[in-house]
């Protein structure tokens, strides 16, 4: 035991106690949610402190591999499993502030479960867990185990509410599709075994240095394996044409669920993306960048074209999440240019779409399944804060200025445009303004229609205190954006 670095994995061994403690609390100590909630507010705060001792930690003593193969003095020198750099810490503190907010703000829909809401919690902590070691992990084979102990706790996350049809058919759908996108991802792990006989990202057997001590003049089965790879990793950030499940799992699923689910992930599949294509593959730069391009276009296309045409709310903005995980993409390829662009876009999306949907479940309710745009009308006369803070999650999606997400958009097609994908900007950019009337329709209908009720949202604690946050930091890096650029500018994965 003494011989085990702990600090590398300590974020999952925290979140780890934490699901098996609010457990544990509720056998001992009955259905009291607010015992679950100190529990699990700890794990997660934990965690975030762990991801920061992490980064002091690699700014002082560089970075660190564990869980590999032992030379002679003891330390990891092949096939390590972990990686423990800036880039996994500040994925870390990132992951940890989504769930923070998306259980916080949802944590009405906890109390409606009884005492079912601990193993919602639980689930939570554990998917929080997988999430990021795909971020940390340093071999193939760990990045799918990561995968799948998220997937896994999110299909069932998604079914949570049995009493509802949909939520049942959301579960199944996620679940089917996603077995399918993981089967499809471990035999493209399997190809490139095939091809370079490893599956390690750093040390002196990884992919790497194969490719670079080997000349391949015919890489056919290792260019098929990274695009199967690419393709699981695609679907769990639900980018066209892999986003068939998003719109219905969205519907289905509560409110307070969709929180977690449509932002989590996200972080951890463009991380992960990100650390293997750049580490692993870079010499093939040339041949995924154009796939990755091709999938973003698409998704950008797709997303923008179809969210215009929703009537459901939560339909509208798992089609909007399409477009930004084509919008993220090109954040991928521009990350050769500037790996900041893509952590700003990703930390500002995130919780601008946590922001949005604690609204939502607000409005419409944590366990709500479809939920109807014109549930909003009149929205600024019954509750104007409520109306104000869709209004600044809404022109941040959109891009306006004075937000974080036309900052966002401005530095991820500036380094696109340096990285030599003009016309995927260009693209972009067009989509973007088509984009606005699906946005600007939700502040239209809060705003300026009336309503057939009077009757107030009751704004609880939770969420009210998610809400804030979540507007403070939307407003606050639109107008001075270094703060997080600065910092992000060092969250580089170890090469």
């Amino acid at each position: 035991m003494g011989n085990i670095a702990f600090l590398p994995i300590g974020l999952e061994v925290a979140l780890l106690v934490g699901a098996i403690g609010v457990l544990m609390v509720a056998v001992t100590m009955g259905r009291s949610s607010r015992d679950w909630a100190v529990v699990a507010g700890a794990a997660i705060g934990v965690g975030f402190v762990i991801s920061v001792r992490q980064w002091v930690v690699v700014g002082e003593s560089g970075t660190q591999l564990a869980f590999g193969t032992k030379g002679a003095d003891g330390l990891a020198v092949a096939n390590q499993m972990v990686a423990m750099d800036k880039f996994g810490a500040l994925g870390g503190m990132i992951l940890m502030v989504v769930v923070g907010l998306a259980l916080i703000g949802s944590w009405q829909m906890v109390k409606d479960l009884g005492s079912r809401g601990a193993e919602f919690v639980a689930l939570i902590l554990l998917s929080a867990a997988g999430m990021h070691m795909m971020i940390v992990s340093a071999n193939l084979i760990m990045l799918f185990i990561g995968l799948e102990t998220a997937s896994i706790a999110l299909y069932v996350i998604a079914g949570f509410l049995r009493n509802r049809r949909g939520s049942d058919e959301s579960a199944m759908k996620y679940f089917l599709m996603g077995s399918f996108a993981s089967a499809l991802f471990i035999y493209g792990v399997a190809l490139v075994f095939a091809a370079t006989g490893s599956t390690s990202l750093y040390g002196s057997t990884s992919i790497g240095q194969f490719l670079a001590g080997n000349a391949m003049p015919n890489p056919g089965i290792l260019l098929i394996g990274i695009g199967l790879i690419l393709v699981g990793l695609a679907f769990k950030m639900s980018a066209a044409p892999f986003h068939q499940w998003a719109p219905d799992v969205y519907q289905g699923a509560g409110t307070g669920a969709v929180a977690f689910m449509s932002t989590g992930v996200k972080v951890a599949a463009v991380a992960a993306m990100v650390r293997v294509l750049y580490i692993g593959f870079f010499q093939f730069y040339d041949d995924w960048s154009m796939a990755v391009a091709l999938i973003a276009a698409l998704s950008i296309l797709v997303g923008t074209a179809t969210a215009i045409a929703q009537s459901d709310l939560k339909r509208m903005l798992a089609y909007s999440g399409v477009a930004h995980a084509g919008f993220l993409l090109i954040a991928v390829l521009a990350a050769r240019v500037s790996l900041d662009a893509m952590w700003f876009y990703l930390a500002t999306y995130a919780v601008s779409l946590v922001g949005m949907l604690t609204v939502v479940t607000v409005v419409a309710g944590a366990s709500a399944g479809p939920v109807s745009i014109e549930s909003f009308r009149g929205l600024g006369k019954r509750s104007p804060m409520l109306a104000a803070a869709i209004a600044v999650f809404m022109f941040s999606m959109a891009g306006i200025p004075g937000t974080s997400g036309f900052v966002a958009k401005l530095v991820v097609f500036t380094a696109a445009d340096l990285s030599g994908f003009r016309w995927l900007v260009v693209l972009a950019l067009v989509a973007s303004v088509a984009g606005l009337f699906f946005y600007l329709r939700i502040i239209v209908v809060a705003f300026f229609e009336d309503s057939d009720t009077e009757e107030t949202p009751l704004t609880l604690t939770g969420p009210r205190i998610a809400i804030g946050f979540a507007v403070a930091v939307t407003v606050g890096l639109g107008l001075w954006p270094t703060l997080l650029l600065d910092f992000a500018r060092e969250a580089l994965p170890h090469l």
